[in-house]
C-alpha cells in the first residue's frame, strides 16, 4: 500500500512537471506569434495549461521579480520539484519502508 501511494504522488510530480515544461513552450510559441491564438484548438491548450499551472506558479511570481520581461517560475519550480521534492519523497518512502521512519511513534 505505501509503494503504491508514493509512486502516485512521483508521477503526480511527473504530470506536473511536463504540464509545467509544456506551458512555457505553447507560451513562448504565443508570444513569438508561431501559434495563433485565434485558433480555437491552439486557444484550448493554452487556456489548460494555465490554469493547470497558474495555481504553482502564482506563489512564485509573487516573492520573484521578472528580469527584462522574463518569468523564470516555470524553471525555479522545475528546479523545486526536480531537487527538493523528489528526493524528500524518496528518503521519506524509504525511511518508512526500511522503519527508520513511524506514522504513529
Amino acid at each position: 500500500m505505501l509503494t503504491i501511494v508514493f509512486n502516485l504522488i512521483f508521477y503526480v510530480l511527473q504530470l506536473i512537471t511536463w504540464a509545467v515544461i509544456l506551458g512555457a513552450v505553447v507560451s513562448m510559441l504565443i508570444s513569438f506569434n508561431v501559434l495563433d491564438t485565434r485558433n480555437r484548438f491552439v486557444w484550448g491548450i493554452a487556456d489548460f495549461l494555465a490554469r493547470v499551472n497558474d495555481p504553482l506558479l502564482r506563489p512564485i511570481r509573487r516573492r520573484l521579480p521578472t528580469y527584462n520581461g522574463i518569468d523564470f517560475s516555470p524553471l525555479v519550480l522545475l528546479v523545486l520539484i526536480q531537487m527538493v521534492i523528489i528526493p524528500l519523497l524518496h528518503s521519506l518512502y524509504l525511511g518508512l519502508r526500511f522503519g527508520a521512519w513511524s506514522l504513529w511513534a
